[in-house]
């Protein structure tokens, strides 16, 4: 236990809160790493001193990480999701035709509006 007295209720929420902490930094933690590990446009060498940042100072090193690198990790997860998602598409066989098809028939079949297959066909398209 954190303080001494026993088990009490504020003793139990300081630990449930530590433990919340310690988890969160650790999603961090390896969030950081998967993301370091994935770059393309820094050297190993930089790799290695992030890494040694993030042993040597923990939590600071995350947090500049994650206040320097935040909008390129959040560019490059997208970047992936995509990637993801066309080779998702080009295994399944998907196909633009086969989505504008199955819209026409719900726009016939008056399952969704004029206004949803407008946004939708524009969606597909892409």
């Amino acid at each position: 236990m954190l303080f001494p007295g026993g088990f009490t209720f504020s003793n139990f929420l300081v630990d449930v809160f530590s433990i919340f902490i310690f988890v969160l930094w650790f999603w961090f933690l390896i969030t950081v790493f998967g993301d370091l590990f994935r770059r393309r446009d820094i050297s190993g060498v930089g790799k290695a001193v992030w890494v040694i940042v993030l042993i040597i100072l923990p939590y600071l090193g995350i947090l500049i990480y994650l206040i320097s690198q935040g909008p390129g990790m959040a560019e490059r997860q997208s970047h992936r999701l995509g990637q993801a998602g066309e080779e998702l598409r080009g295994s399944v066989g998907f196909s633009a035709a086969d989505e504008l098809e199955k819209l026409e028939w719900l726009k016939n079949s008056d399952r969704i509006s004029t206004d949803e297959y407008a946004r939708l066909r524009v969606r597909a398209v892409q």
